[in-house]
This record gives structure tokens, C-alpha cells and sequence, in this order.
């Protein structure tokens, strides 16, 4: 130790300059990718020696393996590591053979964006998307979207799958360590020079022949040209009528004609138009009238209606409401086929909006009328039930494909309509008398109570307050259920038009079956309305009394318990 004891002598002067050089060279810093040599391998581990470390740092075989590094587990051969840390707690040297993979491999992804250079991967599985890429050099995983896998709709990538192949690297996520690549964009770079010298042997003006329509957007079509070039007809430029979308007009796989309208070199696309191979047809559209029959051919088929042409270019729709009188919902597949020509009545022309509304069902019978002129209003009919839902009947009458509407309440004067409804069932025979007809609206509306004699008609030159006899039928804590006699109908006096005490106003006095008088407090024939009075008829009987008996005592053989109150209070009036 004595030779450190003094930094003067020569022998320590010169221990200083050696352990000064020999530290220059070597520069240790955690979070640094360095080489390490091999000098050790047992079963699970491999040893490294790295200059300027203390102690060797281990990596696990398995992580080499993993990696596919397991050709270079041999002494001597040279591993990148991530120095993590020169010393962790038990006094060892932490590093990562994978970690310093993964940041070497984003080191070369990044030279390669800037570069605009590409890079080999492999597909190596499918994901929400579109699929996973393998870097091959590094073993990087980055994310191909299902948008740039082709430039062609792929349904099928097996075939792609763990092939070698060229990748454009298109974003970059330093941040988050996301990297997305396009296997579409090398697709499109060798085709674009090939792409331009097609499209130089296009013209505005030239007329394409066979055209085949490939697929949709909202704001065209895009057609095939001879299997070598995609064109777009934009929407404006598909038909003179108007169109909301392509699948209106076309069908995937159908052929047209074409003409082009314009080519760009720079964007090497070629503009084509289905409408301009014919004359604007809204220059003589004067020529069709309002209201009169024309011969249609139906060209495409939707779930809401069908497109006809009244000619070349003249597009327009039948709305299915407008196919048929009677069928609601009706599904125009199912009545026409496409090529059929039928007549139709042109119901509206919209020159400024460039559009003509047609009406197939105009050009038919309508069986409203028909039924309108056969069965008038009040007449009398045999039906047949032939649907019913939880409040009506729908009854055909004559043959006619028409459903007429007979509510529950038009089924009987007596019992209750809903209770009534439940013994009717499909198929059977009923007698009906129209009630209304709504020939616009197309609805007919009919009732069988109408065709019975209306019980109600028992009052019928009754008045108010007339007495009448009422036999009760039964009572419950609201009142008395009573039935007039000669009438076939039950009716309410509520507990409080019992008596005039009370007292008396108890349903209980009753037991069922009594006759009794009362007095027709409210009668209204129109809308067949009646409120049926005790309490009334007392009163009633007891001004009577009150005007006819002038003394106290000849009042009081009557039943009125308060009548002697009454004729003092009326002689002390009169005094």
C-alpha cells in the first residue's frame, strides 16, 4: 500500500495514466445499448463478459430462443443488450436482449419512415381491423389496417399470411411506440406508371363500351374498364332524374356504357357520365301530361318501390303505397320483376327539381268507389270476418278486396264490446250495416248492432222528470243496477239519488228484485244518455203535497216524515 501513498512518486503517477486511459475507452451508462461476448453457456443461461463491467451479466436461453437468436448461443458470439442497470440490489448487473431488439428495430422503423424507404415483414396473424406485421429484421410488431392491405376488396389474407413481403412504413407514434405500415401503397407505387399509360389512351369525349359496375358510395359509382382501370360516375352525373344513391339505379356486376368527361394526370383518374350518352329528357318534358296513362319499364327493384324509365334517361319511382288500393306494405318484388312494362299515371312534374311522380294504382279500378256505388251508407250486407285484433273485426264483404273496419262498441247495445268481440272468430258469416265510407282514405266503417232494433228507443217520447216503473236487478256499495220494464237494458241510480235522507240512501234497504218508481233526472236521445232518480220522484211528490194539502194535519197521513215543517214554514210565508 505504500506505493499509493504518495500520487508524486513515478510508480504512482504512472498507475494514474494507465487507469485514466483504460477508463476513457469504455463508456458504461445505464439505459444504453451495448455488445456483450459470450464465455459462458450452461442449461438455462448464457454468461457474457462486457469490458468495464464488475460482474457478468445472464440472459435466459429461452429468452434468446424466443427472439430466434438460438443459432448464436456459442462462446464468442456477439449479443446487443439493454443495460438496465449497472447494480440492482443483490449487487448484479440487469440487462435485456429483447428490449435492445425492440429499440434497434424502432431505431431502423424510424430511418425508414424518414427515408420514405420500405421495409420486409410478415403477416403474421389477423386483428379487430385489420392484422398484425412482423418487422423481420428486428422482430417489431406493427399494425396493418384492413384499408391498405390491397388495393383490391380482399375477402380472403390466408394466402398473405407469414409471407415476405415489402411494407411502406405510413405512421409513427414515438410516444405511444405505435407504428401502422400499408401493404397497399406498394401495391399502387408499381402500378402507377403502368396506371398513367393506360390512362393516356383516354379522351374527354370518348364513349366506353361494357362498362362493369364495381361498388358503391354515397357519392357515385365506381365501374371496371376492361379489367385494367376503376372509373367514378358521380352521382349528378348518373341519371337526369334525381338519384339519393347508386343501388338505385345499378346492380353489382350490371354493364354500361360510358362517357368520359374528364381525365387528371396528376390524380390519375378518369371522370366518366351515364346521363350524357342521351339528350336531357327534362327539355320536352312538356310533352307528358298530368293525369294520363303512359307505359313504363320498370329497371330496378328497392324494398320502398321500383324505378321505372318512361324513356331513356327518364328515370322515376312508383312508390309502393302507390302499386296497389287495398295491399298496405306492399313489396314491389314480389309484384313486379324488372323489365316488366306496365301503365301508370303521371301524377306530378317538377321540372325545377327535376323530378315525375307516377301512380301504377290509378290506372286501376278503385274499389272504394266501386263499393261506395254498390253499398251506399245504411245499407245492409253479409259479410264474412276474415281478421280480428284486440278491439276489432275486419269483415270482406261481396268478394271485393276490401276489409271493412267494424269496431267492438258497434257490435251489441247490451253487454260490454270487448267481452262481445270474444265470440267471433275468423270465417264466420255476420250481417253489417255501413256506417261510413271514406273512399280518399280508404277506409270503409261498418257496425252490427245497427242492423237490431235499438233498445235505447224504449225512451223515446219519455221526458224529464216523467216516473217511470224499474225493477231492481241488483246493488252494490256505488247503487242500484235497474232495469226499466218493457226495456231490455240495465241501468245505474247512483247511491246518492236513493232518498232524500240520508239515511235512506243505503243500497242495502234493497235485496234484489223489488219494484220500485223513480223519476228521469237527464235524457238525451242523440247521444243516448239517461240519468234515472229516487231521489227526484220524492221531491218531486212531495211539491205536489206541499201545493195541494193546505193544513198541517190533512199532511200528515202522507209518508213525508218533514211534510208538518214544511206547511208551517209555508203559512208563516204567507202571513
Amino acid at each position: 500500500m505504500e506505493i499509493y501513498k504518495s500520487l508524486k512518486s513515478p510508480a504512482s503517477q504512472e498507475f494514474e495514466k494507465l487507469l485514466n486511459s483504460q477508463l476513457s475507452k469504455i463508456n458504461i451508462e445505464e439505459g444504453k445499448i451495448i455488445e456483450g461476448k459470450i464465455n459462458k453457456i450452461t442449461e438455462k443461461f448464457v454468461f457474457l463478459f462486457v469490458e468495464g463491467l464488475k460482474s457478468e451479466p445472464v440472459l435466459d436461453i429461452n429468452e434468446l430462443k424466443s427472439m430466434g437468436l438460438a443459432d448464436k448461443i456459442k462462446l464468442g458470439e456477439k449479443i446487443s443488450v439493454l443495460l438496465e442497470k449497472i447494480e440492482d440490489k443483490n449487487g448484479e448487473v440487469l440487462v435485456s436482449a429483447s428490449k435492445a431488439q425492440k429499440i434497434k428495430g424502432w431505431d431502423k422503423l424510424v430511418e425508414a419512415f424518414e427515408k420514405n424507404e420500405p421495409i420486409m415483414g410478415k403477416i403474421t396473424s389477423k386483428c379487430k381491423g385489420g392484422a398484425i406485421v412482423e418487422h423481420i429484421d428486428t422482430g417489431s410488431l406493427m399494425f396493418l389496417p384492413g384499408s391498405q392491405i390491397s388495393d383490391k376488396p380482399l375477402k380472403d389474407i390466408s394466402h398473405l399470411m407469414n409471407e415476405p413481403q415489402k411494407f411502406a412504413v405510413i405512421k409513427l407514434d414515438k410516444i405511444r411506440g405505435n407504428c401502422c405500415v400499408s401493404r397497399k401503397e406498394i401495391i399502387s407505387s408499381f402500378k402507377k406508371e403502368d396506371k398513367a399509360k393506360i390512362i393516356e389512351k383516354y379522351k374527354i369525349g370518348d364513349i366506353i363500351k361494357g362498362a362493369e359496375v364495381k361498388g358503391y358510395s354515397n357519392f357515385g359509382c365506381f365501374f371496371n374498364v376492361n379489367g385494367e382501370l376503376d372509373v367514378l360516375v358521380h352521382l349528378q352525373e348518373i341519371s337526369y332524374s334525381r338519384v339519393n344513391h347508386p343501388d338505385e339505379v345499378f346492380n353489382i356486376g350490371e354493364k354500361h356504357d360510358l362517357k368520359v368527361i374528364s381525365v387528371d394526370m396528376e390524380k390519375l383518374q378518369v371522370g366518366c357520365s351515364v346521363k350524357q350518352l342521351s339528350p336531357d329528357p327534362f327539355e320536352h318534358i312538356e310533352n307528358y301530361e298530368l293525369n294520363k296513362v303512359y307505359k313504363v319499364k320498370v329497371v330496378k327493384l328497392m324494398d320502398f318501390g321500383a324505378f321505372c324509365e318512361l324513356e331513356p334517361g327518364l328515370t322515376t319511382l312508383l312508390h309502393s303505397s302507390e302499386l296497389s288500393w287495398t295491399k298496405k306494405n306492399v313489396s314491389p318484388k314480389k309484384m313486379l320483376k324488372v323489365g316488366d312494362e306496365i301503365d301508370c299515371v303521371i301524377t306530378e312534374i317538377d321540372k325545377e327539381k327535376r323530378r315525375v311522380a307516377i301512380s301504377h294504382k290509378l290506372t286501376l279500378e278503385n274499389p272504394f268507389e266501386t263499393f261506395e256505388k254498390k253499398f251506399p251508407v245504411d245499407t245492409i250486407v253479409d259479410g264474412e270476418v276474415v281478421n280480428k285484433n284486440e278491439y276489432s273485426l275486419f269483415v270482406k264483404i261481396d268478394n271485393l278486396d276490401i276489409d271493412a273496419f267494424l269496431h267492438c262498441n258497434d257490435l251489441t247495445y247490451l253487454n260490454n264490446g270487448e267481452e262481445e268481440l270474444t265470440k267471433y272468430k275468423k270465417g264466420d258469416k255476420i250481417k253489417v250495416k255501413v256506417l261510413e265510407i271514406k273512399s280518399l282514405e280508404q277506409k270503409i266503417r261498418v257496425g252490427f248492432k245497427q242492423t237490431k232494433n235499438d233498445p235505447f228507443d224504449w225512451f223515446k217520447g219519455k221526458k224529464m222528470n216523467q216516473a217511470i216503473t224499474v225493477k231492481i236487478i241488483s246493488t252494490d256499495n256505488k247503487g242500484l243496477i235497474v232495469r226499466p220494464e218493457g226495456c231490455e237494458m240495465d241501468f245505474t241510480i247512483k247511491k246518492s239519488q236513493i232518498a232524500i235522507n240520508s239515511a235512506d240512501a243505503r243500497p242495502s234497504r234493497f235485496t234484489g228484485g223489488e219494484r220500485i218508481d223513480c223519476a228521469i233526472a237527464d235524457l238525451d236521445l242523440n247521444k243516448r244518455k239517461v240519468n234515472l232518480s229516487i231521489k227526484l220522484l220524492e221531491e218531486i211528490e212531495k211539491k205536489e203535497a206541499l201545493e195541494k194539502y193546505g193544513a198541517e194535519g190533512s199532511g200528515k197521513n202522507l209518508p213525508f216524515s218533514s211534510l208538518s215543517q214544511d206547511l208551517k214554514k209555508k203559512d208563516k210565508e204567507k202571513k
